[in-house]
């Protein structure tokens, strides 16, 4: 019986890893991944209302304040929850995305 659920609990994890592995190879990851991004920090990562903006940032500084947040290390309300749904290379993808887009 404890096979079965270990089998089970493997099965799980390779289809939840998926995702994950199919969008390393999409050439539109960081695009898609930071999609989600838009709703407080504008479209494109343009932020309007007081939210900071990501366009422009450099992407090792933004790969690193997303790696604060999930581990912590940086105060937040909502981003800790937020930064930890993400993969290091998920990051790394969305990081490279807003760094490549023209700040206003």
């Amino acid at each position: 019986m404890n096979r079965r659920y270990l089998a089970l609990a493997l099965l799980a994890g390779a289809a939840l890893a998926t995702p994950a592995r199919a969008q390393s190879g999409d050439a539109n990851a960081g695009r898609n991944l930071a999609a989600a991004c838009a709703n407080c920090h504008g479209t494109n990562g343009r932020s309007l209302d007081g939210m900071p903006a990501l366009a422009g940032m450099s992407s090792d500084r933004l790969a690193r304040i997303m790696s604060e947040f999930r581990s912590r290390a940086r105060p937040a309300t909502v981003m800790n929850q937020i930064a930890r749904g993400y993969t290091d290379e998920q990051i790394r993808h969305i990081a490279d995305y807003f760094s490549a887009q023209a700040a206003k």
